[in-house]
C-alpha cells in the first residue's frame, strides 16, 4: 500500500545550526519525488527525519492521516536503500533479501515466496546463494533494493543510492529504479544532488537549497521556467545577464547592451519598465559571424562533441557565456573571432534583479501550494 507524505512546519536543527528553518511538502501517493540539491541543503536531514532516523524539532510528518512525528522507525513501515548499500557481507543474496520478512516472523514459505518475487523482479534470482564479495557494485545494489521492497513498505526512501557507482552503471541502475518503482507503484522519496539523474528518474522535484524548497515541479517544468535564478543555475547550464525589460507600446521588449528582442509573455503585473536578470540557456543562444542586430562576443574556445559544437566567449565587458549549436559540416568557427549574439526569446527567462522571482507566464510551482495551505505560523517563503 502506497501512501500520502504531508509535512508541514518542520523544522530541525543541530546546536545552534537550523538545517530546516520552515518546510512544507506534499508527496503524492505512487509517486516518484526527488529531493535534488547541493551538498549540505538539508536533503538527507528530511529523509532521515521522514525514517525516523532524525528527532523532529518542529512541525507536523503525515503518512495520509496518520501523525507519525512519534512513530518508531520500526512500525513506519518504509523501506531504505542506502548509499552505501548496506548489505550484511556475512549474508546470501536470499538471506539478505530474506532478512526483513525473517525479523517479521512470517510463515517459511511465504518468506521464500516473497524473495522470490522481488529477487526475480530486480534480476538477481540466479545470485540467490552468492555472497555479496562475490557481486559488482550494482548487483549489491540490486540486493539492497530488493531488500527494502520485499518488505512491501508503504514508502520507500533512498539516499544518494548510486552515488558509488561508476557512470555507466549509475544510468543502468537509474533505469531499473524507475522501472521497478512503475511496476510496485510504491511512494518513493529519493535524494540526490545529480540534477541529471533527477530529470530522468522523477515524477516529481523539490530542488533545495539552504533548508528551504525553491521549486517543486515536473523535470520539463523545472528546467524550461525555473522559479528564480538559483534554480536556474542549478538545473542545467545558465548563462546569466543584467537586462533592462523596457515597453514598447503593449509589448515587453527585453534589452542586453545594444541588443532588443520582444518577450510577449511576460506576466502582466511586471509589463513595466525594470532591472531583470536574464537567464539564457547554452541551447537558446545563437551566434553569427554577421552582423544581425545581436551583441557582441569573442569565441575563446570550442569544443567538438560529435552533434554538438560548444562554444565559449567572452563578452566586451569580460563576461565568460557558452553556445551550444548541432554540429555542421562548416569549419568550427575559429578562437578570436568576433560574433554576434542573439536570444531565443520563446526560451530564455526573465527574473526580477534580485533573482528572486520569474516574471514570465508558465512557471509551475507546487512549493507555493504547499506554503499556503500550510497552517499560519510561518510558511515556506519561496522565490
Amino acid at each position: 500500500m502506497s501512501v500520502n507524505i504531508t509535512i508541514r512546519n518542520a523544522f530541525k536543527k543541530f546546536g545552534d545550526n537550523v538545517i530546516i528553518p520552515n518546510l512544507n511538502l506534499d508527496v503524492r501517493s505512487g509517486e516518484f519525488f526527488t529531493l535534488l540539491g547541493p551538498s549540505g541543503c538539508g536533503k538527507t536531514t528530511l529523509l532521515r527525519m521522514i525514517a525516523g532516523f532524525n528527532t523532529i524539532d518542529g512541525g507536523e510528518f503525515y503518512f495520509d492521516d496518520r501523525l507519525i512525528n512519534d512513530l518508531n522507525p520500526a512500525k513506519r513501515n518504509i523501506g531504505m536503500v542506502f548509499q552505501s548499500y548496506a548489505i550484511f557481507p556475512h549474508m546470501t543474496v536470499r538471506k539478505n533479501v530474506e532478512f526483513g520478512l525473517t525479523n517479521k516472523n512470517m510463515p517459511k514459505a511465504e518468506i521464500r515466496s516473497k524473495a522470490e518475487r522481488f529477487m526475480e523482479l530486480m534480476q538477481i534470482k540466479e545470485l540467490a546463494d552468492r555472497m555479496p564479495t562475490q557481486l559488482s557494485g550494482g548487483q549489491q545494489q540490486r540486493v539492497a533494493l530488493a531488500r527494502a521492497l520485499c518488505i512491501e513498505p508503504d514508502v520507500l526512501l533512498m539516499d544518494e543510492p548510486l552515488s558509488n557507482l561508476d557512470a555507466k552503471l549509475r544510468i543502468e541502475m537509474r533505469t531499473v529504479i524507475k522501472h521497478i518503482q512503475q511496476t510496485v507503484g510504491i511512494t518513493t522519496i529519493y535524494v540526490t544532488h545529480d540534477q541529471e539523474e533527477a530529470m530522468a528518474i522523477s515524477d516529481r522535484i523539490a530542488v533545495m537549497n539552504k533548508g528551504e524548497i525553491q521549486h517543486i515541479g515536473t523535470p520539463k517544468s523545472i528546467y524550461q521556467r525555473p522559479a528564480n535564478t538559483f534554480v536556474a543555475t542549478f538545473i542545467g547550464r545558465s548563462n546569466i545577464l543584467e537586462g533592462e525589460l523596457v515597453m514598447k507600446g503593449d509589448v515587453p521588449v527585453v534589452r542586453y547592451e545594444n541588443y532588443e528582442a520582444p518577450v510577449p509573455n511576460v506576466r502582466k503585473e511586471y509589463k513595466k519598465g525594470q532591472k531583470v536578470i536574464i537567464s539564457v540557456r547554452p541551447e537558446e543562444l545563437s551566434i553569427s559571424r554577421e552582423a544581425n542586430g545581436g551583441f557582441k562576443a569573442t569565441i575563446q574556445n570550442s569544443v567538438f562533441l560529435g552533434l554538438n559544437t560548444h562554444y565559449f566567449m567572452r563578452l566586451p565587458n569580460g563576461l565568460q557565456m557558452e553556445s551550444v549549436h548541432e554540429s555542421t559540416l562548416d569549419s568550427i568557427i575559429e578562437p578570436g573571432t568576433e560574433v554576434f549574439v542573439t536570444f531565443n526569446t520563446e526560451k530564455i527567462n526573465l527574473f526580477t534583479a534580485d533573482g528572486t522571482t520569474n516574471i514570465l507566464e508558465g512557471v509551475e510551482n507546487d512549493a507555493l501550494a504547499s506554503s499556503e495551505s500550510a497552517p499560519a505560523a510561518k510558511r515556506l517563503a519561496v522565490g
